[in-house]
């Protein structure tokens, strides 16, 4: 049953409209507890997104904040924006719930998630031990155990709700494994853990407040008494009792209020949410059939599915900052002690960062740069013990019940302004149906994964070739489709996608015309989509001097046959705003700048495209572009004399116009020089091949980073890259061409000369050294780096 149909409140009436649209968004009465925003928050704050990112709710008292790269500058800067009011109640409490609280003697103090620096960098890096991948790993046998105990009680029975019978007992037994606490008294556990939730980010009546502060008083003292019984085993194994010992060895660092604190926050934060989370994975995957069947089919596909579902549909909906200073965030004044909410959930869906990013897609390459898990300084330590969680809950499912259905039923939410997920998922299937009715070794089948984020290697999406026509010469268009016939993604002008075939993998612009394209009026108006998904349309140069990839694919691609695909993926966005766009392409560049003005033609905006290559017969798309374009288009071919006059054409561009241009690494250098008094936003460029950035160990030279926000010491030797160094510590990072192209592993860099092999930075960016490409780029000399990662 759809959402619309049923309140998310528990106990509420069942009529609760989504008034969300452009006309009825209110920023100054805005209320998180809405019903709107409790539906699905990022829909909410859609119109927010596009037109006013960052706003005041006079009603709540907060600054919402709701773009995926503001949200992520606000993480970036602890200090700035501190984690102070994370554990305030958003509900103030009543006097009578302070005096219940008062009598328990409650005393929560400071934890990982609220205080800030040097105080949590320096307590988190004596902490976190436990949560590194190497550590993490022993843990997977003791999930799968009870993940597949809690299946044999009910794989027989047809329906089960899958919170009641596995999502919720099973992350709270290995939460309590974790902290090496006692598994008796769960009850009592879920009780403590949903009252202490609901106290703190939901909006209980004044008459609940007084039952949950019962049930969080008791918890307190509960969560005492397990601490004193914790302390008689020195020994103990367990996150809990380390940081007992921790307290007995550095009792500055961590004194006996942040013990104590910690053991009742801990056990809400490693279950509460992988709860959710899981149940609104299931929920998700089980309403979105073809992906489910896809896992079921291709297992491999569960890590990035799970990334996808905590992007979609994630648990963590949004964590308060309050600013420390004034400051400015995306042009808006911000005084010192504003309040923020900042919604991940609303920056997950951000198509500005994820391409269609309202749509459900498993094969998505970014997905894991989600902000589910927060970013930086405070991101989630147990981020990787949730994914095992989840990866096992997955793959058990969907291996043993492939045939699981969704049952009918109106799902149903606790208020909250930062956690989001069902109480209960109900769901059936014939048991008669069960695949280890006739294979008794279906049950052992099963699938690991490695600890830590997604390989974005590991995804691709198979399509089949349309059709293959000769544009110029050594100039292949390549028509493609799904090979199963299903709708391929929605992509933007500047888009790309990667081909997978025979051992060669190769990013090309797509290129192909739209045959509708949004307008202003649209609800996703942000970004300029090409809506033909029936097909994807590229070229592809073959090069003399590449890799091989383009020859295998001039050799061997024939219609008909199937191809992997990954993507697609924008790092070569088109803003909309501009007044006038000059559109700059040379030879196979003219690739995303034609996607570029098929749009702009489509939405009415002045542009004029500039097409250099070196003879008639090699530059592809001309007829189109003649047709198409006419007065707005411009040629010029070397072979006849003719020639891009770059400097002409920057010297008379027009007012608050913008330059976008792809072509050879020259053209790019020269129009950068040309434009370097111009103000910043004016050119965006991408090169269609690179610079030379392949790692030559004969020739590298080993170095130090310093990773300020994680407190760990890295070495890079010279058989590895940054980005090797960086994923082998378990820190998830960007990243996508691996060739210093795409700048998706941009990382800040706070100290350290860089030897900068990337084509993506600018040379004014490159003098700042304050940002490099973890892919190629390395310390210059030997010299160490420091890293705000």
């Amino acid at each position: 049953m759809d959402d619309t149909s049923q309140c998310p409140f528990s106990g509420q009436a069942s009529k609760c409209p989504i008034t969300n649209d452009n006309g009825s968004f209110d920023p100054k009465h805005f209320n998180a507890f809405d019903t709107s925003y409790q539906l699905d928050p990022a829909s909410a704050l859609r119109w927010s997104r596009d037109n006013l990112p960052v706003f005041y709710s006079e009603e709540m008292g907060y600054w919402i904040v709701s773009r995926y790269d503001d949200i992520k500058t606000v993480f970036r800067d602890p200090i700035l924006f501190s984690a102070r009011n994370v554990l305030q109640k958003i509900t103030p409490a009543t006097p009578e719930a302070i005096q219940v609280l008062k009598g328990y003697d409650y005393g929560m103090d400071r934890t990982l998630v609220n205080e800030d620096e040097p105080a949590h960098m320096e307590r988190r890096r004596v902490l976190m031990d436990h949560f590194l991948p190497e550590n993490l790993a022993g843990k997977e046998a003791m999930i799968r155990r009870l993940t597949q105990e809690k299946v044999d009680q009910f794989i027989d029975s047809g329906r089960v709700d899958l919170i009641e019978g596995l999502l919720y007992e099973v992350p709270l037994l290995v939460a309590l494994h974790f902290l090496g606490v006692p598994e008796d008294e769960i009850a009592k556990l879920r009780t403590f853990s949903v009252a202490h939730s609901i106290n703190t980010w939901g909006k209980p009546t004044k008459e609940q407040q007084i039952d949950i502060a019962h049930d969080v008083g008791q918890f307190w003292q509960y969560a005492g008494k397990i601490i004193e019984k914790m302390r008689a085993e020195p020994n103990g194994k367990g996150w809990m009792h380390h940081t007992i010992r921790k307290n007995k060895e550095l009792p500055d660092v961590v004194p006996d209020s942040y013990v104590h604190s910690m053991m009742m926050a801990i056990i809400v934060a490693a279950h509460e949410t992988t709860s959710l989370a899981s149940a609104n994975m299931f929920r998700t995957l089980l309403t979105h059939r073809e992906a489910w069947e896809d896992i079921c089919a291709d297992p491999s596909l569960i890590p990035n599915a799970v990334e996808e579902c905590l992007r979609y549909a994630g648990s963590i909906v949004a964590w308060r900052r309050e600013t420390t200073a004034p400051t400015t965030l995306n042009g808006v004044q911000l005084p010192k002690g504003a309040k923020l909410l900042i919604v991940q959930a609303s920056g997950n869906r951000d198509e500005r960062h994820f391409e269609n990013g309202d749509d459900f897609d498993i094969y998505r390459d970014n997905t894991a740069e989600h902000l589910t898990f927060g970013y930086g300084a405070h991101q989630c330590m147990g981020k990787n013990i949730a994914r095992m969680e989840m990866r096992i809950f997955l793959e058990e499912i969907s291996r043993r019940i492939p045939h699981l259905q969704l049952a009918d039923q109106d799902f149903v939410y606790t208020p909250s302004t930062s956690f989001r997920g069902p109480e209960a998922v109900w769901v059936e299937w014939d048991p008669a149906q069960n695949p280890e009715r006739t294979n008794s070794q279906i049950k052992e089948q099963v699938v690991h994964f490695a600890v830590g984020a997604p390989q974005t290697q590991d995804v691709a999406r198979r399509v089949k070739v349309v059709a293959i026509e000769k544009e110029a010469d050594n100039i292949l268009s390549v028509v493609l489709s799904d090979a199963r016939g299903r709708a391929l993604p929605n992509w933007s002008a500047g888009a790309h996608v990667e081909i997978v075939s025979g051992g060669f993998n190769r990013k090309y612009s797509l290129c192909g015309k739209s045959s509708t394209s949004r307008t202003s009026s649209d609800h996703n108006s942000s970004d300029h989509t090409n809506d033909n998904t029936s097909h994807y349309k590229l070229a592809i140069l073959k090069e003399k001097n590449g890799k091989g990839g383009s020859q295998y694919f001039h050799d061997h691609l024939r219609e008909g046959m199937t191809l992997k695909l990954r993507g697609p993926s924008n790092r070569f966005h088109l803003d909309k705003t501009a007044a006038h766009y000059m559109l700059i392409a040379g030879d196979i560049g003219i690739t995303p700048i034609l996607a570029m003005a098929d749009y702009l033609k489509d939405i009415g905006k002045p542009y004029h495209i500039h097409y250099a290559g070196k003879a008639f017969s090699k530059m592809a798309f001309v007829k189109r572009l003649e047709t198409d374009h006419q007065e707005q288009f411009t040629l010029y071919v070397k072979s006849t004399g003719q020639r891009a006059d770059l400097a002409h054409l920057i010297e008379n561009l027009p007012q608050d116009a913008q330059i976008y241009a792809c072509g050879p690494e020259r053209m790019i250098e020269e129009l950068v020089m040309l434009t370097e008094d111009l103000p910043e936003d004016s050119l965006f460029y991408e090169y269609f091949s690179g610079t030379d950035t392949l790692l030559d160990p004969e020739k590298e030279q080993a170095f130090d980073v310093e990773l300020m926000d994680s407190g760990l010491q890295l070495t890079v030797n010279h058989t590895q890259t940054l980005l090797d160094a960086l994923e082998s510590a378990g820190i998830d990072i960007a990243s996508d061409c691996r060739e210093g192209l795409c700048g998706s592993c941009e990382v800040l860099v706070a100290n350290g000369k860089i030897e900068h092999r990337d084509a993506v930075l600018t040379r004014a960016e490159r003098a700042a050294n304050t940002r490099m490409m973890a892919c190629c780029s390395r310390a210059q000399n030997g010299a160490t780096l420091k890293l705000s990662l």
